[in-house]
């Protein structure tokens, strides 16, 4: 099915994800605006920003407007035992400008897999956010692909925290200059400081990525995590999802909340990443609960950039004058719009507005 004109690009990927989610049994989530704000405070490295709106309801309660649908979701959640909980949500979240002049709303959709995982509902959920991008981006895409265990598995070798979490950031941003210095200033060994900078430098599609991860894989952690990851490669090339699908290990997140696959999504003419997500067990334990957890959200306020790059603001522009048969216009706005066309009616040319096509109505009624 193909966007008609009058679709905003967040408003019809959003119709279209719903239905993908559905499709797959998954189960509506639906929240307030509002949360305490202790859910958040708690849980504030999680978010994409820290910045919050709170205000005090007439309990005298401090409660924010929501920044994020995961958490919620996490303390709500009650799978039963053995099985999965399976959710998708499409909610307006509050986030902080790109500039941290202010807030702003956006529609955010997205789903989580919560309870007794095991690789083919990781599979599933990997699979869903290759399509949810392919829906979005017209089967042109790219997802790329991590394990948070082949990471820490490797900076669990390093005995200070504040080192990993600095050894981390540099193999987020693939400065691999910035990782050996950092390495020699802590005394890490020569052959560990290699593997984390042959890390850093992996990008590709993974025939060509996970040979060369088996070199680097040191420690039994890190063995499983790559099994994992191969085990979930084949299943993407058994789903012929696997030609847009790319390796890399800069996209390795916040170890306190993420511990296995960790994935983000991108559309061509989008320098940002659309979709967002990954295993995140440690945030159910930091939460008090027990299980283990998925999920990835789409930020469709990225999509509202694909619709500003347009030349016009409407297809036809439609003129009538005072002699006009007002049942003729709007027939032809309708036959025009049932089209897929978008249509503005005047009496006269507004000034700014950017037309593709101009249709006047003669004298007495017709186009």
């Amino acid at each position: 099915m193909e966007r008609s004109p009058i679709w905003r690009a967040d408003e019809w990927g959003g119709l279209r994800l719903r239905e993908l989610y559905r499709s797959r049994g998954y189960l509506p989530y639906r929240m307030s605006k509002f949360e305490p704000y202790d859910l958040y405070l708690r849980n504030k490295s999680f978010l994409v920003s820290e910045n919050i709106l709170t205000f005090t309801d007439t309990d005298g309660r401090l409660m924010a407007l929501k920044p994020d649908v995961t958490l919620s979701i996490v303390k709500n959640a009650q799978p039963p035992s053995g099985g999965l909980e399976k959710v998708y949500y499409h909610e307006n979240v509050y986030r902080t400008t790109s500039a941290g002049l202010g807030f702003r709303e956006i529609m955010q959709t997205g789903l989580e897999c919560i309870g007794d995982l095991d690789l083919a509902a990781m599979g599933e959920v990997l699979s869903l956010a290759a399509e949810s991008l392919g829906l979005l981006g017209g089967g042109a895409y790219l997802l790329d692909l991590g394990h948070m265990g082949l990471v820490s598995g490797l900076l669990e070798q390093v005995r200070e925290e504040n080192v990993r979490e600095r050894l981390l950031a540099e193999l987020g941003r693939k400065n691999t200059a910035a990782l050996s210095q950092l390495c020699a200033q802590a005394g890490v060994e020569r052959d560990l400081a290699d593997r984390l900078c042959r890390l850093a430098r992996l990008y590709g599609p993974p025939d060509r990525i996970l040979p060369q991860l088996k070199e680097l894989a040191a420690g039994s952690q890190a063995k499983e995590s790559l099994e994992e990851l191969e085990s979930l490669c084949r299943i993407m090339t058994h789903l012929h999802l696997a030609d847009n699908l790319r390796l890399d290990f800069s996209i390795a997140n916040d170890m306190r909340y993420y511990n296995g696959i960790i994935f983000r999504g991108y559309l061509p003419g989008l320098a940002s990443g659309v979709l967002a997500g990954g295993r995140y067990d440690n945030l159910l334990r930091r939460m008090g609960k027990t299980g283990q957890a998925i999920g990835f959200a789409v930020y469709l306020d990225q999509l509202e950039r694909l619709d500003s790059d347009s030349e016009y603001d409407v297809d036809t522009l439609l003129l009538y004058g005072p002699e006009t048969d007002p049942a003729a216009a709007a027939a032809r706005a309708a036959y025009l719009a049932a089209e897929g066309k978008t249509v503005r009616m005047e009496r006269t040319i507004p000034r700014e507005l950017r037309w593709r096509e101009l249709v006047r109505f003669e004298e007495g009624g017709q186009a």
